[in-house]
């Protein structure tokens, strides 16, 4: 990794940390939820960017994480955190376990649309069934506690809680691609068939990236219903998963701090056009404005906005131009 994007990465995070120092709740409350988004992206990026693997179910994942944090806290008193966010990824990440063993024995776009259809699938359960609530969805009548050390029923807390969340798991991502696991996924996402050929297992590789790419999504889900205390069926609807899909492109595919940068450009351009102090009676129509802007954003940044802060950075710190005149030493042939 170059040291423009180490150094951006750093100031990155280092600028969320202090955020709710000079923030007001609102843009806390805003921030929090823009980082939850982060993480879903980050999960899908696994998949996508790292992988090759063009995921359209990635909403099922968030959805089964957020209502497993809902049905499984107890009504008479606040969960403990130890048990309830471990047991919401486990759901998600079983769910990307049976998911994946079974579409990933399909390829190209017969993939996606097959977990399209099971994302649907777990999408119809909780819309049709008494089990999520159907359309109402269902409260989080007390949300979970780390005893007296942690209350996420406040802004703050809830926010730092999510940041350290967002920090371990690009930290953990970046260690994974990094590792021997992480080569594997980038010669699979590059030519699978050669990998094959060289004697690597590719599909046990793939299900287990599929599988930790749903925990994480899960995480990601459980953050959310504890955040706003409410979940229903829009969660996993194929929108969602499209959405996070353009996330993850418009901040730049391969590169995790793209997928980061990708949530809060999505974020940031829908608070934009929905603004009617700047556009008046055309935020109504604030899809238009939102799909031009992504239209341009892909047209001039094929390699996304990742791109953006590195020529910033370069122009920085890197090194000045010589004055005019300046000779210039010629090397040894």
């Amino acid at each position: 990794m170059k040291r423009t994007d180490i150094l951006f990465i750093v100031l990155a995070f280092a600028a969320l940390a202090l955020y709710p120092l000079v923030a007001e709740p609102y843009g806390i409350d805003r921030v929090t939820k823009i980082m939850v988004f982060g993480i879903f992206a980050l999960s899908l990026e696994l998949l996508v960017g790292s992988t090759g693997l063009v995921c359209f179910g990635q909403a099922a994942f968030l959805g089964i994480g957020a209502y497993a944090a809902v049905l499984l806290s107890p009504q008479d008193g606040p969960a403990s955190l130890l048990w309830l966010l471990p047991a919401s990824m486990l759901a998600a990440g079983a769910y990307a376990l049976f998911m994946g063993a079974l579409s990933l024995r399909t390829r190209g776009v017969y993939f996606i649309m097959v977990t399209l259809a099971f994302s649907q699938m777990a999408f119809y359960v909780v819309h049709d069934t008494p089990l999520g609530g159907g359309t109402d969805g269902i409260y989080l009548t007390n949300k979970p506690m780390l005893g007296t050390l942690l209350d996420l029923d406040r802004s703050v807390p809830m926010y730092a809680f999510t940041f350290g969340c967002l920090l371990l798991v690009f930290v953990f991502l970046a260690l994974v691609l990094r590792s021997r696991f992480g080569r594997a996924l980038a010669g699979i996402r590059v030519n699978e068939q050669r990998m094959r050929a060289t004697g690597f297992p590719t599909y046990p590789y793939k299900l287990a990236a599929f599988m930790i790419s749903g925990a994480i999504a899960g995480l990601a889900g459980f953050l959310f219903a504890v955040k706003d205390g409410f979940v229903n069926p829009e969660l996993m609807s194929w929108h969602l998963s499209g959405e996070v899909l353009i996330m993850i492109i418009l901040g730049g595919l391969g590169h995790l701090r793209g997928a980061l940068l990708g949530a809060f450009a999505f974020a940031m351009l829908q608070e934009f056009f929905k603004s009617e102090a700047i556009f008046g009676d055309f935020a109504k129509h604030w899809h238009l404005g939102l799909g031009l802007s992504i239209i341009l954003s892909v047209a001039l940044l094929p390699r996304g906005l990742v791109d953006v802060p590195q020529q910033i950075l370069l122009r920085l710190l890197g090194p000045r131009p010589k004055p005019p005149g300046t000779a210039t030493q010629k090397s040894p042939p």
